[in-house]
């Protein structure tokens, strides 16, 4: 049997080892024993206790692996993912990390390994979807909505966050880069605001954010862009925040001690947006892909609607995220794709047989991308 490890059990983390444990031999390693709990009280999955922050305390966990998945906050995830391909291992990563993941590449080709990055629900699925339509017509306009939310709206913020918090923040910071006649072009984050009506939520707000990732040096589309779902109001108060500097990572003196900010905002923040034990949320995504097919117009819609799982206590956001991960990593086990080097998920949305499996592999978990011509 295959052995598989994964470096981060958050909530995204713990159902990748959920999904996995059934036909390999998983291990799930985390800072938090607590975060390890149900995973070694109810599934056959081996936990560590292990601070990750250390690359030699990675080679050294990752060693003896067929293969392991990164799913570590975005802030540590380009030096853990460095760390697992100097070792000489396969790698598929769902780290929103700031750094250019192709700065590795020449690394994972001289060691013989496939690195899949951003596999995840957006960036990674909506990649596939771009990736597989690009192979069969020349597209001029992708534009990906996506969002995820409690279904209970709470007084002030609205929100809760289905996925690292911190990560979370990134999106209100981190310019937006988008593409504009052909031309990358960069703008602040939560800028051009505008209402959205998607089934069945209704109306929500959509904001730039800097989701193409990869897909600005991969695709040559002369526009794209990515855009994040709130309740209508939520701009406005993270502009304020942002603004005010509440976001900052720039030291201040207070009371003669040195604080960033973003700490003090992160501690104040996180416990109002922690979601509540197996309470209700959803994930919702739109892709919408124009172009052309021998001089035909050709438009595609892709809908996709997903909620927390009763059953298996998973919620939405882990299971359109780690499901899309678990799906490629079947993939490589199962020698399907075998291209070395940094692979972002278009490279294998573009082997029609490979993104076929990944749509039927989700499906099979009732995530379900409605196309619509």
């Amino acid at each position: 049997m295959k052995r598989v490890v994964i470096l981060g059990s958050g909530m995204v983390g713990e159902a990748i080892a959920i999904d996995l444990c059934r036909q390999y031999r998983v291990t799930a390693v985390d800072i938090k024993s607590e975060n390890l709990e149900r995973l070694r009280e109810s599934y056959p999955v081996e936990t560590i206790v292990e601070d990750l922050s250390n690359s030699k305390t990675i080679k050294k966990i990752t060693a003896d692996f067929d293969l392991v998945i990164g799913a570590l906050p975005g802030f540590m995830g380009f030096e853990s993912l460095k760390s697992v391909i100097e070792n000489g291992k396969n790698v598929v990563d769902i780290s929103f990390f700031n750094e250019d993941p192709f700065e590795l590449d020449s690394i994972a080709k001289r060691k013989g390994v496939t690195a899949i990055v951003d596999c995840g629900v957006a960036p990674g699925m909506s990649n596939m979807i771009l990736g597989y339509h690009n192979q069969h017509m020349r597209v001029e306009r992708f534009e990906c909505l996506v969002g995820g939310l409690p279904f209970k709206r709470t007084w002030p913020y609205e929100y809760k966050a289905p996925f690292s918090p911190i990560d979370v923040l990134e999106e209100y910071t981190r310019p937006a880069r988008i593409v504009e006649n052909s031309q990358i072009v960069t703008r602040p984050a939560l800028s051009d605001p505008e209402y959205v009506d998607l089934e069945p939520v209704g109306t929500l707000e959509a904001f730039n954010t800097d989701g193409l990732r990869t897909l600005l040096k991969t695709m040559n589309i002369p526009y794209m862009k990515e855009k994040t779902l709130r309740y209508p109001g939520h701009i406005t108060i993270m502009k304020i925040l942002r603004e005010t500097g509440f976001f900052s990572k720039d030291h201040i003196n207070i009371a003669g001690k040195e604080i960033r900010p973003i700490d003090l905002t992160t501690r104040l923040l996180f416990p109002l947006w922690k979601l509540e034990k197996d309470e209700q949320e959803f994930t919702v995504m739109r892709i919408t892909i124009s172009g052309k097919k021998d001089s035909e117009e050709i438009f595609y819609e892709y809908n996709m609607f997903d909620r927390f799982d009763d059953k298996n206590k998973i919620s939405s956001m882990a299971r359109t995220t780690g499901f899309t991960c678990t799906a490629v990593v079947n993939l490589l086990l199962n020698g399907n794709f075998k291209k070395e080097g940094i692979s972002p998920p278009e490279y294998i949305g573009a082997d029609p047989v490979c993104f076929n499996y990944v749509i039927g592999y989700l499906k099979e978990r009732n995530i379900n991308y409605i196309l619509q011509t």
